[in-house]
């Protein structure tokens, strides 16, 4: 199978384009966030301040990166459980977030705002983290750097492999999989 390459951010035409079970390099800007830093956005909104970043058009990767050694961007930065933050995605969906990437289920909520907002989760794999900081080619702090791990990072990738989850049409990799798997075995 090959991978199609996606810039980011991401045209609001492309998450029209993936279907779940896509496999894609992506490349461009990210930002990092986990569950600590998504309570702050949602303090932010309800009291009616800017986020720290325009999340129209962005992509958020669940991910809490260890220290750089010398001479690297970033430390090991595998995905996070993207479920520690479905209270929070749908407010930034919302806002036009395009993309999520994580790993793990999506609950209905989260996943009914994507698809009315398009928005699309891409699915990085896990155990791989110190594999993935290899695409990670700039990485700096923009908010909330008191969080340590979880603070807000704006990263560069390139050629980040991921996995379409859910899409825009209401495919979902983790039940379409095995289901595909099923038919063929």
């Amino acid at each position: 199978m090959t991978a199609s390459s996606l810039s980011l951010p991401l045209p609001l035409e492309d998450p029209a384009a993936l279907h779940a079970g896509d496999s894609v390099l992506l490349s461009g800007t990210v930002y990092t966030a986990r569950d600590a830093a998504h309570a702050r956005f949602a303090a932010a909104i309800d009291a009616g301040e800017d986020l720290p970043f325009d999340v129209d058009g962005a992509t958020i990767y669940f991910v809490g990166p260890t220290p750089a050694r010398p001479g690297h961007v970033i430390g090991s930065a595998g995905p996070t459980t993207a479920s520690r933050c479905d209270a929070y995605s749908p407010m930034l969906v919302e806002r036009g977030l395009r993309a999520m990437i994580g790993k793990g289920r999506r609950d209905r909520t989260v996943k009914e705002s994507m698809r009315s907002h398009g928005c699309v989760y891409f699915g990085a794999i896990e155990g791989t983290a110190a594999l993935l900081s290899r695409c990670i080619t700039s990485s700096k702090i923009v908010a909330y750097p008191d969080l340590g791990a979880e603070a807000v990072r704006r990263l560069t990738i390139a050629d980040f492999p991921a996995l379409v989850v859910n899409d825009l049409h209401g495919g979902d990799l983790y039940d379409d999989g095995p289901a595909r798997y099923r038919r063929h075995a």
